[in-house]
């Protein structure tokens, strides 16, 4: 139980994946922003049915004047970070600064394979996500930006457009195993609670789960934090929302195991409404991702009652 006396504001964020046009998209984040949530997600996959993130959250930015865009999350292993560095400050520019960096190791096995990319151990993958939040700070900062890492050599680069919020936008991290947690605890904004993902990249690991586990988390960020946990936006993917329409779930996710957590919402709006203040007040978690837009006309009454409050 969290014994902080800061009251977080509650922020929503909804994962749109596609659309069957460009009005029907921007129609979509239309209604997002005008039904108070705070921000639009875009997952990074090959596999799969979903747009390109970045030039799709332009197009959502475009469509909108409040809501901000970001991702959950970009796949490191994906782009080289000057490179995204640089598509970012642009589009934190096109948005008006409305733009957040979700950024994460990569984990999907099938992307990897799927596109003939080196699917690399675990601490691989991390070390070089470390390695590119440096860059990608630095390429964001004033004057020639030079970096000698293992995975990444930058020599004098200036790059331009900068972002528009100061220093760099802010950071969304995954938090599934405690290396990222920890290092979310000291650098993230936001924080989206998680399953940690098996080492094959297959599946989430069976061994976590449950309420235990997902407390847990929160105590690692909250060590790792220290004075910055009231700063930090905490929060989950909300998985199901009301009453079940299916067993199907993302990844293999043993969703029975999730129940006590807030990523499983059951009953009316007021019940929903209940246990999000609950988190919120007990645990300090104040920012909930809708999964799936789908259940978006569900979860709708739960956001009018509940943002900015």
């Amino acid at each position: 139980m969290t014994t902080d006396n800061v009251t977080k504001q509650f922020k929503f964020g909804v994962v749109v994946r596609k659309a069957e046009s460009g009005r029907a998209w921007a129609e979509r984040a239309r209604l997002v922003e005008q039904s108070g949530f705070s921000t639009m997600l875009m997952p990074d996959h090959f596999v799969g049915p979903r747009f390109a993130p970045i030039a799709a959250l332009s197009a959502a930015a475009a469509a909108t004047s409040t809501l901000r865009i970001g991702t959950l999350v970009f796949s490191n292993d994906y782009r080289h970070p000057v490179v995204l560095g640089k598509e970012l400050a642009t589009l934190d520019v096109l948005s008006d600064g409305r733009l957040d960096v979700g950024l994460g190791t990569g984990w999907m096995r099938e992307d990897y394979d799927r596109a003939g990319l080196s699917f690399d151990p675990p601490k691989v993958r991390f070390d070089r996500f470390v390695e590119s939040l440096e860059v990608l700070r630095g390429v964001w900062g004033e004057g020639p930006f030079s970096y000698r890492g293992e995975y990444y050599q930058i020599d004098e680069l200036v790059q331009e457009p900068k972002p528009v919020q100061k220093p760099y936008p802010k950071f969304l991290f995954p938090g599934g195993g405690p290396k990222m947690l920890r290092l979310a605890g000291k650098y993230a904004d936001y924080v989206n609670l998680t399953l940690r993902v098996r080492a094959d990249g297959t599946a989430p690991d069976e061994k976590d789960g449950g309420l235990e586990s997902f407390l847990g988390k929160i105590d690692t960020i909250r060590e790792s934090a220290g004075t910055r946990f009231d700063d930090i936006a905490i929060g989950t993917s909300i998985q199901e929302v009301g009453i079940p329409q299916s067993t199907e779930s993302w990844s293999a996710v043993n969703l029975s195991r999730q129940e006590d957590t807030p990523q499983i919402l059951r009953g009316d709006v007021s019940e929903m409404v209940d246990k999000l203040r609950f988190w919120r007040d007990t645990h300090g978690l104040n920012f909930f991702v809708l999964h799936n837009d789908k259940d978006l006309e569900a979860f709708i009454p739960v956001v009018e009652k509940l943002a900015g409050e």
